[in-house]
């Protein structure tokens, strides 16, 4: 009788490419699915511009630094817009808008996941923390 062994690489699979952000920069299409882990304060991400060849790319935006200290904005291209509610804070939905982590509110772990659902319109499908639209 044989021992049959049987290997499975679902984990990996299943595991998002986990990325630590520390300087102002843009995040790039290539890199959607990505989740983007920011524990330093005044940091602010672009997001690509949407085209009809990225429409579904999505991004995990996390703040990993300390109860009160970072302040993180999420910024669409100039040309796309970030629409949805997160504990009853609306996104507006205005075009070239930032979505902003607010500092004195932060706590660790708050986050929000982005989905590029249309032409011009990142859609909020999750997230968690106090989270305000820019004026």
């Amino acid at each position: 009788m044989s021992n049959t062994i049987n290997t499975s690489n679902d984990v990996l699979r299943a595991r998002s490419k986990q990325i630590t952000l520390t300087e102002t920069q843009d995040v790039f299409a290539n890199q959607a699915g990505g989740e983007f882990n920011i524990a330093t304060d005044a940091k602010v991400i672009t997001l690509p511009k949407i085209s009809a060849e990225n429409i579904g790319m999505e991004f995990t935006f996390r703040n990993t630094g300390a109860d009160g200290n970072n302040i993180i904005t999420i910024s669409p291209n100039a040309a796309d817009a970030i629409h949805g509610t997160i504990a009853a804070v609306s996104s507006g939905g205005v075009v070239n808008k930032d979505w902003i982590n607010t500092k004195a509110s932060a706590n660790k772990g708050d986050f929000v996941i982005l989905k590029a659902v249309a032409l011009t319109e990142y859609y909020i499908t999750g997230g968690d923390g106090v989270w305000a639209s820019e004026a």
